[in-house]
């Protein structure tokens, strides 16, 4: 799982890291959008490191468009709403949710329909991670985050829903620098922490 819409509140440091210092390869991106060309998650496509993509849009990025289209990456598309509470789900131990978004569409198909109040509703899975990468613009030592406006997006969720989550902080504070009330990522959802280079 990768933090960010777009390029705002992505975790970019980490990303280059991964880009730099790792040889992973077939890689399964659960992250709102595979970046944009040659930036953020559009470093790793270009690659060809991405096996598959969960994400809501990819138009951001032709070069993942063209990708999928050339079956280069197997992707999977989510409604925004249906891919927070998803990974959401994931974080909170939900076995899976009705919506009924995308009910009747191409993206129902081969789920589990039912109709319910008359209206009907599509089985949704849960989305959990070996690891999320998020980014918050301040962190404590422990590695309590706190977000800045729409930077907080998906990474609060993704923080939950995965075994290993490692933070990218703009800034690193002393412990107790941040206001208890102001934390929106407890400290024992993170385990490592990195300061944005």
């Amino acid at each position: 799982m990768v933090g960010g819409f777009g390029l705002v509140g992505a975790p970019l440091t980490l990303i280059d890291a991964l880009v730099e210092r790792s040889d992973a390869t077939d890689l399964t991106i659960v992250s709102n959008n595979i970046g944009e060309p040659g930036r953020g998650l559009g470093k790793l496509l270009r690659q060809g490191r991405i096996r598959r993509g969960i994400s809501s849009y990819y138009t951001s990025n032709p070069e993942a468009v063209a990708a999928v289209n050339a079956g280069e990456i197997d992707a999977t598309l989510l409604p925004q709403g249906t891919f927070a509470e998803a990974i959401r789900a994931g974080g909170a131990g939900i076995g899976g949710f009705f919506t009924p978004v995308s009910a009747g569409t191409l993206l129902a198909e081969g789920k589990e329909q039912r109709v319910l109040d008359g209206v009907p509703h599509v089985l949704e899975l849960p989305l959990r991670a070996d690891v999320a990468l998020v980014y918050a613009a301040r962190a404590d030592r422990l590695g309590n985050l706190w977000y800045r406006h729409t930077a907080r997006n998906f990474n609060p969720l993704m923080a939950t829903a995965a075994r290993t989550t490692i933070a990218e902080a703009g800034e690193i504070v002393e412990v107790g620098e941040l206001e208890a009330e102001s934390v929106h990522t407890p400290h024992l959802y993170v385990d490592a922490l990195v300061e944005r280079a």
